[in-house]
């Protein structure tokens, strides 16, 4: 990781690329290694088959995240955006949430939204550092441990690009 941390201070990262079939694996695990409810590598594949667009990024042959977008006409959902456990807190979020962002604009999105657990507060504030607004609440959104209920709501925000 020494390389990767030294290749990403020296400058712009020009490491993002569509996700391919090879890719879901890698990313699948890396996923599981981020969340508790991770997806599989047949949601990643579902998005794929019915045309998301689909990230990641790599530098030094070594993946530090990955994003999946959906969009319908002017409106765009970030469905996934995720960095490796072992890089949070770099920065790296935000040059993926801006490369998403601006990729969305590029294909005429006016909007994104998103969903986001209320206990994901370092997501949050990323969020509401771009400008996201918070419009709305999903209950029972998200699945949840046993002992916390079993179900979290979603905070739905909405970022006018």
């Amino acid at each position: 990781m020494a390389a990767v941390g030294a290749a990403l201070s020296a400058g712009p990262v020009e490491g993002f690329r569509p996700m391919v079939e090879a890719d879901l694996v890698t990313v699948a695990e890396a996923e599981q290694q981020i969340y508790p409810f991770p997806w599989t590598v047949g949601n990643f594949r579902d998005s794929l088959i019915t045309g998301d667009r689909a990230w990641v990024w790599k530098e030094a042959g070594t993946l530090l995240g990955y994003g999946v977008v959906n969009q319908v006409l002017d409106e765009a959902q970030l469905l996934n955006i995720s960095i490796l456990s072992a890089l949070q807190g770099q920065g790296l979020g935000s040059r993926l949430l801006q490369f998403l962002c601006d990729d969305a604009r590029s294909h005429r999105a006016a909007r994104m939204f998103l969903e986001v657990r209320p206990s994901n507060a370092a997501a949050r504030a990323l969020y509401q550092r771009f400008g996201f607004q918070i419009i709305g609440q999903r209950k029972g959104y998200y699945p949840a441990p046993a002992d916390q209920g079993g179900r979290e709501d979603a905070i739905v925000m909405e970022l006018k690009l």
